[in-house]
């Protein structure tokens, strides 16, 4: 009961809308990765056997009678793999989404191994060098946070708990912002903690070595967001109030040509560009244009490699007299302030 009232109020304080998504590894075939996610490793060795297997799992709830079975069999998530290098970081990510805001919770059994006893989950996961983790060891009896920056573990935070092998427990890690919330059944054992390496990214499952692990009843509770593109827009739109308009082009995944991506008008949203925009974005040569009492400058938006990847649209009023240069470079800082804070076009529609 302690646990269903602690998830209830962790939804209610994520921002609304929230949303909820429950992994059903039962909706998979047995013997196999349930769908939608891939199997990596971070540090040495193979990735790990990630499969649906039938367990034994007793209910999440206290039942409401003697007479209700204290065990049934359940379609679960096992690592199998038992390899014993121990910089060795088996992950099972779930590719489909990416999450800002939300609360991950799953219950977890550690069955077996000998160099490692460990059950965990990643998340706000950019790439195998860069990730957040919550992790607990039956071996070590801690329940740990720690993160990896460019392939650099950062120390092991967290308490001494007991955490019994072969025993189901329950883990919920609520991200907010900067702030993260570590809990082990029910119980927030590691004090709040403030960091801001990873803003967004993807969740999914962790052991180490030669961990033979468990996983049932995950779910997410989060907040759908809006793109950064969305928020680039809103950003400089407040941040020069004589804008006309503003809005950003982008080739979004399985398109062809660019599409309005974010706008200072909504009613723009997904209006295809034209012959500028496709230039820009495949040439980086900027636009400058001019009608009655109007300027309009589109120039490329680049990622951290340099190429082009969008194309902004800026709209400024114009003067008698006013020149293109002039009106280029009245456009730049509205353009820097979006560009500081793009990596990728992958980043920028997420």
């Amino acid at each position: 009961m302690r646990t269903f009232l602690l998830w209830a109020l962790v939804l209610a304080a994520l921002p609304a809308p929230a949303m909820e998504q429950t992994f059903n590894f039962g909706e998979g075939p047995p013997d196999q990765p349930p769908p939608g996610f891939r199997s990596t490793v971070a540090g040495q060795g193979k990735p790990g056997d990630w499969k649906v297997i039938l367990e034994d799992v007793p209910p999440a709830m206290a039942t409401l009678t003697t007479q209700a079975p204290s065990v049934s069999r359940h379609s679960v998530l096992a690592q199998l793999a038992r390899d014993p290098v121990n910089d060795h970081f088996p992950m099972l990510i779930y590719d489909r989404d990416t999450y800002g805001d939300f609360t991950l919770t799953t219950r977890f059994k550690i069955a077996g191994g000998t160099v490692a006893q460990m059950a965990g989950m990643v998340f706000r996961f950019q790439d195998e060098r860069n990730f957040y983790v919550l992790v607990a060891s039956s071996l070590d009896g801690r329940f740990w946070f720690y993160k990896v920056v460019n392939g650099i573990r950062g120390p092991l935070i967290g308490p001494e708990a007991p955490i019994q092998k072969g025993e189901w427990h329950e883990m919920t890690v609520q991200c907010e912002g900067n702030h993260i919330h570590c809990l082990l059944d029910g119980k927030e054992l590691i004090p709040m903690l403030t960091d801001n390496s990873f803003v967004r990214g993807k969740i999914g499952f962790s052991t180490k070595s030669d961990s033979v692990s468990y996983f049932s009843d995950a779910k997410v509770a989060y907040s759908r967001q809006e793109s950064l593109a969305g928020r680039l827009v809103k950003q400089e739109m407040k941040a020069y109030p004589r804008l006309i308009g503003l809005k950003i082009y982008a080739v979004a995944e399985g398109g062809a040509k660019p599409v309005v991506v974010a706008s200072s008008d909504p009613k723009e949203l997904g209006l295809a560009g034209g012959t500028t925009e496709q230039d820009v974005i495949a040439r980086g040569t900027p636009y400058v244009g001019k009608t009655r009492g109007t300027g309009i400058v589109t120039v490329p938006l680049r990622d951290r490699n340099g190429d082009p990847i969008a194309a902004v649209c800026v709209t400024l009023k114009s003067f008698p007299g006013q020149t293109e240069d002039n009106l280029a470079v009245r456009a730049q800082p509205v353009v820097h302030g979006m560009q500081v804070q793009v990596q990728s076009l992958e980043d920028l529609l997420k």
